[in-house]
């Protein structure tokens, strides 16, 4: 199952199509740390983390985990054992904190880009996550919920991200 993102504006699986936004600054090769830049390729998809006191666990056959409140993602190059990983959070180190106020990470999917063997700077914390309005992001793909919950039930946990 390839999970195939056209433009900035579309996001296609099988005959399906999804509005969705990404990077601010577009998709690149050579992403960056901080750059908002959607980075080009192909890579394989995480598990799928979801708010439990927000939403039911969806119907998919991805791996589901429930996000906790010391749940985060490190985007900090001065600690390179932990660059791009799930996190607990700490206030030493910089991250993505995954249990937010807002909804974006209600429901997330970690895209296993710059992944096996992190190389610090290289960008870290890109996700398929939830948008409302549809705004560029800092270089994820962002999808309505309504949107997320169809393509949760059509992808598996070995489809490919393709951004063109």
């Amino acid at each position: 199952m390839i999970i195939t993102v056209k433009n900035k504006h579309t996001l296609q699986i099988d005959d399906f199509q999804f509005k969705c936004s990404i990077g601010k600054k577009g998709i690149a090769h050579n992403k960056k740390e901080g750059d908002q830049k959607t980075p080009k390729g192909n890579y394989r998809i995480g598990d799928l983390y979801f708010r439990s006191d927000r939403l039911s666990k969806p119907k998919t056959r991805l791996k589901c985990i429930k996000i906790k409140n010391h749940m985060a993602w490190c985007d900090d190059i001065n600690y390179p054992k932990k660059y791009n990983k799930l996190i607990t959070i700490s206030n030493k180190i910089k991250h993505e904190k995954l249990k937010r106020i807002d909804q974006k990470y209600n429901l997330l999917i970690p895209i296993k880009y710059n992944f096996e063997k992190p190389i610090l700077g290289l960008g870290s914390c890109i996700f398929i996550h939830l948008t409302r309005d549809y705004k560029p992001t800092g270089g994820c793909i962002a999808l309505s919920q309504k949107d997320f919950l169809i393509m949760l039930k059509i992808i598996k946990k070995n489809s490919i991200i393709k951004i063109l």
